[in-house]
């Protein structure tokens, strides 16, 4: 089974003592196989967003112990802050991240809140896809009336707590309620403003949030509300849907921030949010100068924000993954009021490891690694590097043709041409490590015991599985190095004519790297038992070879025309 992965997200109600919140982050780090991944502060709003990973048992325990902690270290009867809130640990949304669908989250969220309220003591409600009924689906309902209106609410038969104690007795008094939820992966993001007035935020968070504003009569922000046949004040609905957001004055920047919360971002990115936050604050006479991201943020959600803006400026999508995450930041001003660290901010980049040994190294390192006297990495690994130079070659032409002065009406083809280039390099990347890792596995393979009839029935078959594999890594390698040639010779035909030798070294390096593919498949393949298979990968592999023989003689006759 293929291993599950959540994320959990607490809230805490305190912001301002490092102190009480390293304590309370630390619990979740006691806890075997959870990766703690963020702690983010805000002075103003007395509030810590925490961010940590695993498979969803330890998960739970992890958040059972911080909810325990928080609630042994703050006294909500003592507390305030800019943001809603009603307890030590005021949410703890549970988020499916790998192999784990909402539904099977929600259980866990279940799990976590009975516990809570019979081993801790404290009540709270279910939200989101783990509440119990439907207004209790929306936290701003769960949370109405916040800490001060605990003493009521608890004793309200129509919001009597999902677990834990109907009722504010001293401990409650301490520890207020928490709200658990499962829920899609919400992104909590500030936007700043050019003003110190909270209302004029708030009125283009009203602007912008699906909720929008009530509608009223004559003075939009003073007159009477306008109401329905049911009695229910008419809204006007906002510019954005799965939206939510309000305005507020941060002290400690001396600014006034939108503070919204992007529900799901396949409906409403962040970098949509920010443009059209942009156009509502100058139609009210407001400037943004950035934004804040709290807590963290898939990797695709800042590519996206970055391709949103180079399409603007008609520049190539064909740029590295490291150049496009600088795009984002800039654009977005997520560095306005403190640095933006993206391998602190991007949850791929904190649950990296240094699996990818080979990529991961300097260029002199890998040299003096491949000179060294283990067999690994050996011609497969350098066959699939040599042709990742190759098609970076080509991406390059296709990137400096994309920013030719004049050539502006044809950029959107050249950076079609960049982007197809980085899949290749990518893929071939990957590679690298794999061929690698490959040969790997057949020496685990002879290592395993053979005692037995058994044991040596079980070893002659990983050795013929990683034997097979170890010939598919390499024919992976020639399929992918020869398709990537397509870039460079789009780029010898239509590319900058004064890069025709970089490309023209690209589709080299491609060569190289099929026919040096292709020797691994055949050394290889002689050990396959399975002659059918190894017969197979090699008509195919032989195939491809003649045909990037064939490709290299036609270039180079067409280099020569050129030059």
């Amino acid at each position: 089974m293929q291993q599950q992965l959540i994320e959990c997200v607490p809230n805490i109600s305190e912001g301002r003592d490092m102190v009480r919140i390293r304590q309370i982050a630390a619990i979740v780090e006691t806890v075997e196989g959870v990766k703690l991944l963020d702690v983010d502060p805000g002075k103003a709003t007395n509030r810590t967003v925490i961010t940590f990973v695993g498979e969803p048992e330890p998960v739970i325990e992890a958040a059972f112990r911080l909810i325990k902690k928080a609630s042994e270290l703050i006294d909500m009867s003592k507390h305030s802050g800019e943001h809603p809130r009603f307890g030590a640990t005021d949410v703890c949304p549970l988020v499916p991240i790998r192999n784990i669908t909402l539904e099977e989250t929600a259980a866990y969220a279940h799990k976590l809140g009975e516990r809570v309220g019979k081993e801790l003591g404290i009540p709270g409600y279910f939200y989101e896809k783990a509440a119990k009924e439907e207004k209790r689906k929306n936290l701003a309902s769960c949370r109405a009336g916040e800490y001060e209106g605990l003493p009521k609410k608890l004793s309200d038969p129509e919001w009597k707590p999902d677990f834990g104690p109907a009722e504010f007795n001293d401990q409650v008094k301490k520890t207020g309620a928490t709200a658990i939820s499962a829920r899609d992966f919400l992104i909590a993001y500030n936007v700043n403003l050019n003003t110190t007035s909270t209302r004029r935020a708030n009125a283009v968070a009203f602007d912008i949030r699906e909720a929008g504003r009530i509608k009223r009569e004559g003075n939009p922000i003073t007159g009477k509300k306008v109401l329905d046949d049911l009695g229910v004040p008419v809204r006007i609905p906002g510019k954005l849907k799965a939206v939510k957001g309000i305005g507020w004055f941060i002290e400690e920047y001396g600014i006034a921030q939108i503070s919204y919360n992007l529900t799901n971002i396949t409906i409403t990115s962040m970098h949509v949010a920010f443009d059209e936050t942009c156009r509502a604050a100058e139609a009210r006479g407001l400037r943004v100068t950035g934004s804040e991201l709290i807590g963290l943020i898939p990797l695709q959600a800042m590519l996206d924000a970055a391709d949103y803006f180079l399409k603007k400026q008609q520049r190539s999508l064909g740029i590295s993954e490291a150049e496009k995450i600088k795009i984002a930041i800039k654009s977005l001003g997520l560095d306005d009021l403190k640095p933006f660290d993206p391998k602190e901010k991007i949850i791929e980049y904190l649950l990296e490891t240094n699996s990818s040994k080979l990529v991961g190294m300097k260029l002199n390192e890998f040299a003096e690694e491949t000179a060294g006297e283990s067999m690994a990495p050996g011609g497969g690994s350098i066959a699939a590097y040599v042709g990742t130079l190759g098609v970076a070659l080509g991406t390059m032409v296709a990137n400096l043709s994309a920013h030719k002065p004049g050539w502006d009406d044809k950029w959107e083809f050249y950076s079609e041409w960049a982007e197809k280039g980085q899949q290749y390099k990518n893929k071939l990347l990957q590679l690298v490590d794999e061929d690698t890792n490959a040969f790997n596995r057949i020496i685990e393979g002879f290592r395993m015991p053979n005692s037995t009839e058994k044991e040596i029935e079980i070893r002659k078959q990983a050795i013929e599985d990683a034997t097979k594999y170890a010939t598919e890594i390499p024919f992976n390698v020639m399929e992918t190095a020869f398709n990537s040639m397509e870039v460079m010779q789009a780029m010898l035909k239509d590319g900058l004519q004064s890069s025709l030798s970089d490309a023209g070294v690209g589709m080299l390096c491609a060569r190289t790297a099929v026919l040096g593919a292709y020797f691994n498949v055949r050394i290889n393949a002689k050990d396959i038992k399975d002659r059918s298979f190894a017969e197979d990968i090699l008509q195919k592999a032989k195939d491809i070879y003649e045909k990037t023989v064939k490709l290299e003689a036609e270039t180079i006759a067409f280099i020569d025309t050129k030059m």
